[in-house]
């Protein structure tokens, strides 16, 4: 029987970034995906400045923003008709290192991870397939039929399904996975177009029982479409392009050069009822689903992965009890079910039929929409909120105090003179102080092996929302773990103390 630490099943972008995480900590993993090869065709293309935020602590964000392209612009369309024009190019300055939203496919997301990876000694097994597993208390027992037909027993400490919707291992842990259907049938094509809306900005556009998004991508005039099958198609086994609904292409005056790839699916909204059971956790599409309203889907996915990643390497590098696993699900799942909820009404607008909503959509939306996004206020909250800097863990077991306008629980805010994200790539826990920091507390970091980060106080760190002189421990992942604004050394042992926690250099 071999044996491994965490035996991941799914290569997607969840399975991927849990895999490198784990494999930059020392940690020995499986990565096994029934599919013959990485996908070439995928519906995601957005990166949130979230991810790319995450991305940095791994080395991978220039990488990703050099092959990816910047949204220059949003445009928001009703019956052929352009009703809003807004450049969102860097909506996010001062908020983030990255205060835009990129458009880079999954597939060569996944191509680039995969690479990345290999790099580091860890290969994909493809056409290796989970057959079923036993958690037995010490361990994961797990059955698996390799490319050549074998089956092999395998010995992991834990196991991680990251194995999309039908997810094999969410099966095995007997979770519900509740949630609904949209009734229409959409579709997702790679395609070459000219016209005005393939100028490399994003377009939305609404129609009377049509709907289309436009996204640009690399290349001169490649987008990715996401859109309506025609109702008469819907029940084909196999619709094509010819099957689509081209009210809304034909509106925007776009001429199709050539569609490299083509592709249908049936858009659903779903949270399983765990995300963990012993030694057995889900994440990415295997705990949550949901319309690809707002690009958030695979950047969610991501985001499980690394919260899980890092406490999985502390456990497993014994700086931390295993309690600190049971934060993951609290953590992230109550993220998932806000996710679905919002991204579930958006979609219901845009997509839905009849009198009223078509009132709504074409007649009040058209008009209310411009004004609110003109709003400075507005357009910062929206990109708070896609761009995935909002989540927030306050209500966690590892959150405790605040200082200033930061909480425990909350994303270290950005400081752009500073440069405060540096020092995460780490990838451990660490102690930030902007201001002064006391002879008692540097001794007691040194004496944890805890780094202590002093960055020079100023404007930009109180319009952050810090605290001179403060306190801030942050946990692996970049958040806020406690928030002492006496930087008592005796509140910070305490923590540690009262949670198992031994952080160790990373």
């Amino acid at each position: 029987m071999s044996k491994s630490a965490v035996l991941i099943t799914g290569a997607g972008p969840t399975g991927l970034v849990l895999a490198y995480w784990l494999a930059r900590r020392g940690v020995r993993v499986r990565l096994i995906d029934k599919t013959a090869e990485a996908g070439t065709t995928s519906r995601a293309v957005a990166v949130q400045a979230r991810t790319l935020e995450l991305y940095r602590q791994l080395g991978l964000a220039a990488a990703v923003v050099e092959q990816g392209l910047q949204f220059k612009a949003l445009n928001l369309w009703a019956r052929g008709e352009r009703v809003g024009h807004f450049e969102v190019g860097e909506i996010g300055r001062g908020l983030s290192p990255y205060p835009y939203i990129l458009s880079f496919p999954q597939d060569l997301h996944e191509r680039l991870l995969i690479d990345r990876l290999r790099a580091i000694g860890v290969e994909v097994e493809r056409n290796t397939e989970l057959l079923g597993y036993q958690d037995t208390g010490p361990a994961v027992r797990a059955r698996i039929r390799r490319k050549d037909g074998q089956e092999e027993e395998i010995e992991a400490d834990y196991l991680a399904g990251c194995d999309g919707a039908r997810s094999t291992v969410r099966h095995g842990l007997g979770a519900t996975f509740h949630g609904g259907t949209y009734e229409r049938t959409f579709y997702v094509a790679d395609a070459v177009m000219r016209g005005p809306a393939a100028d490399q900005e994003l377009h939305i556009a609404l129609d009377d029982a049509d709907f289309l998004a436009v996204f640009p991508m690399k290349g001169e005039g490649r987008v990715r479409l996401i859109g309506t099958v025609k109702r008469e198609s819907e029940d084909q086994p196999d619709p094509t392009w010819e099957d689509i609904s081209p009210i809304a292409i034909q509106r925007l005056r776009l001429t199709v050069d050539r569609v490299n790839w083509f592709s249908t699916y049936r858009v659903h909204h779903r949270v399983t009822d765990r995300f963990r059971r012993g030694r057995v956790f889900l994440a990415g599409d295997a705990a949550h689903i949901h319309s690809p309203a707002g690009g958030q889907g695979m950047n969610t996915g991501i985001g499980d992965a690394v919260n899980l990643a890092w406490k999985l390497a502390e456990v497993l590098g014994g700086s931390a009890n295993e309690s600190l696993l049971d934060t993951y699900e609290p953590e992230r799942i109550a993220f998932a079910r806000r996710l679905v909820a919002t991204t579930d009404a958006a979609f219901s607008f845009a997509t839905r039929e009849g009198r009223i909503a078509r009132a709504v959509r074409l007649g009040i939306a058209p008009r209310v929409v411009p004004r609110l996004f003109s709003r400075p206020r507005v357009r910062r909250f929206l990109f708070r909120t896609a761009s995935q800097i909002r989540v927030r863990y306050r209500q966690s077991a590892l959150s405790e105090g605040s200082a200033g306008a930061v909480h425990g629980g909350d994303r270290l805010p950005w400081v752009a003179g500073l440069d405060n994200f540096a020092p995460l790539a780490s990838l451990g826990w660490q102690v930030h102080v902007y201001g002064g920091a006391s002879p008692a507390l540097a001794d007691r970091c040194s004496a944890r092996s805890l780094p202590l980060h002093r960055f020079e106080w100023g404007p930009g760190a109180e319009d952050a929302g810090l605290r001179r002189d403060a306190l801030y421990l942050l946990r692996p992942d970049g958040y806020v773990a406690l928030a002492d604004p006496g930087a008592s050394v005796t509140n910070l042992e305490r923590y540690l103390e009262n949670r198992g926690l031994a952080p160790r250099r990373g």
